[in-house]
């Protein structure tokens, strides 16, 4: 009972936050638009019982998903979506492990204080931080003051509301998700092993690939996964930094919802992102099960 109690929070966690409200959204995107409060007429009737249901599914409506197929503005935003976010990841990537590794290989009396250095941007609201990045990539911009005073450039960059404001946001904003993970995965690697490397014959940055590099590979991919997965489906970053031209699925349904009030194709296009998200938290699954396996 003891350990039927244990593991039944987590799925009472996920029942109540995440399988009810996906049912819901699935519901809806299963339903009719209408002029109403609120817009839309559900085709399943659950108090008819059982007969209800079986009658909804004979006759199921799938005219939301087809409309996603037809219209070539939903694939785009979703191809858009996966590219920025992909290249977000890789990006955050590059910039994340050398930080990581160094707070690794920082003295131990400093690594907390980097570690709040990572950690403090949090105590800041996340919608202040994104108009702060407004602020510093517009044309009058402190970036743009900044590289004309030295001489970098003579005229101010346009970056904002472009793909490289929206870049640098969600680079900044899960930084720390990608840091953390990996700083974890280095923080536990045995010094020993680099020394055993280089004793045979290995120089500094052979070492850092034959062993470094890979036994960071879990901490690299928890990482990765902790970035693109929200990256995906991220609305305020392209919405303040990107502009109108910046297409992602988020925009796409913010719009859906609020300004076309078609809540059966909004809940429809965030279905599909859903299971898009899916795949990788399986994948993410499976590789962590055979490396469980595989230290047994």
């Amino acid at each position: 009972m003891k350990r039927f109690g244990l593991i039944s929070v987590p799925y009472l966690w996920l029942l109540a936050l995440f399988l009810v409200p996906f049912l819901i959204v699935l519901k809806i995107s299963l339903s009719d638009t209408a002029l109403a409060i609120p817009p839309y007429t559900p085709t399943l009737d659950l108090s008819a019982g059982w007969a209800g249901v079986r009658e909804w599914l004979s006759g199921l409506d799938m005219e939301n998903f087809t409309w996603l197929t037809e219209d070539d503005l939903y694939w785009k935003a979703y191809l858009s979506s996966l590219k920025i976010a992909v290249l977000s990841t890789i990006f955050t990537l590059l910039v994340g492990f050398p930080i990581a590794y160094g707070m690794s290989r920082a003295p131990d009396e400093w690594r907390p204080t980097l570690m709040m250095l990572i950690i403090l941007p949090f105590w800041t609201s996340f919608l202040i931080r994104v108009y702060a990045w407004k602020a510093i990539l517009s044309q009058e911009g402190f970036l743009n003051q900044l590289l004309m005073g030295i001489g970098i450039i003579n005229e101010p960059l346009t970056i904002l509301n472009t793909n490289t404001a929206v870049y640098i946001g969600i680079v900044y904003t899960y930084l720390p998700f990608m840091v953390l993970p990996i700083y974890a995965a280095l923080e536990r690697l045995d010094e020993s092993l680099l020394e055993a490397a280089e004793d045979l014959g290995c120089s500094r940055l052979t070492a850092f690939w034959l062993i470094t590099l890979p036994l960071s590979k879990q901490g690299v991919i928890a990482g990765s996964f902790l970035v693109f997965i929200p990256a995906m489906g991220e609305f305020v970053i392209p919405s303040l930094l990107g502009g109108s031209k910046t297409l992602m699925i988020g925009k796409v349904l913010y719009e859906e919802f609020f300004a076309n009030r078609d809540w059966p194709v909004a809940s429809a296009v965030a279905v599909i992102l859903l299971l898009i998200l899916i795949i990788p938290i399986v994948l993410f699954q499976r590789n962590e099960e055979k490396q469980r396996e595989a230290g047994k």
